[in-house]
């Protein structure tokens, strides 16, 4: 009876071992999967903040480059449009000139006329 009681502690405590051991290996096989996980996101994390310093640097030198061109073609157009101006200022100006001067020389031609008139002279036919 001694030996059957001696039999059942050691089976006893063979089991208990053996059951610790495999709780232990499944407790690291866990804590190496939330290692790994852990890693996973932090890789990922990674990844989508690179993809968004990347977006921001693209949107940032294509707006910088289309202020540079926005720039440049407002300067040109404003200067086609100060150079039409001047040129239209210069045509306007001659046409004024022009008009002044004709009627200067109607006025005149007509105060000749007037005083020839008042004077008693013939009117050129």
């Amino acid at each position: 009876m001694q030996i059957r009681k001696l039999e059942a502690v050691i089976l006893a405590s063979a089991l208990t071992f053996s059951m610790s051991a495999g709780f232990a290996v499944a407790q690291d096989g866990a804590k190496q999967d939330m290692k790994a996980a852990g890693t996973d996101t932090k890789n990922a994390t990674k990844d989508a903040g690179n993809g968004v310093a990347t977006g921001t640097k693209k949107a940032y030198n294509k707006t910088a480059s289309g202020t540079k061109t926005v720039a440049h073609k407002t300067a040109s157009g404003t200067k086609t449009a100060a150079d039409k101006t001047a040129d239209g200022t210069k045509t306007v100006g001659k046409d004024i000139g022009h008009g002044t001067k004709t009627a200067a020389q109607d006025t005149a031609h007509g105060t000749e006329k007037l005083g020839d008139k008042i004077a008693g002279k013939p009117t050129p036919q």
